[in-house]
């Protein structure tokens, strides 16, 4: 009997002293604010033929794409995400000034934004305002 006073007295010494430590810890603490996302809950959406359908807990769908679909998810988008860049200005200015944009060379490998006549200062234009922005839905010049 005596040896289980004395192992309880020991142990709420112990306790009494760990929760001592943790509390001057949380007084002179530092605060951490962690990023995380909790995904919404689940849900169906459709129309037409397609139909979209999500569940609570899953991770971001980031970036998927096939065809001629491309998918982003959760409100902070991850890579690899296409954004409008040097690598498109460089795909670009290879055909600046070209003026035979047609189908046949699929509208001078993308470059010719507004299909009409050939890559020139209304392109350049198309072009600044999506300037370090997401790419547009079927960007050609990815």
């Amino acid at each position: 009997m005596k040896n289980k006073t004395i192992a309880s007295i020991a142990r709420l010494a112990v306790s009494t002293m760990l929760l001592m430590v943790l509390a001057e810890s949380i007084a002179n603490g530092q605060y951490e604010l962690s990023w995380y996302t909790i995904d919404g809950g689940g849900g169906r959406s459709s129309g037409g033929d397609f139909t979209l359908t999500g569940t609570i807990g899953q991770p971001d769908a980031a970036y998927s794409a096939g065809g001629d679909y491309e998918l982003l998810g959760g409100f902070w988008p991850g890579g690899p995400l296409c954004f409008v860049n040097f690598k498109h200005f460089a795909k670009f200015a290879e055909w600046w000034l070209w003026e035979e944009c047609d189908e046949g060379n699929d509208w001078c490998n993308g470059a010719d934004l507004n299909y009409l006549d050939g890559v020139n200062k209304l392109d350049l234009k198309l072009f600044v305002e999506e300037w370090l922005c997401y790419c547009p839905t079927g960007w050609p010049l990815k």
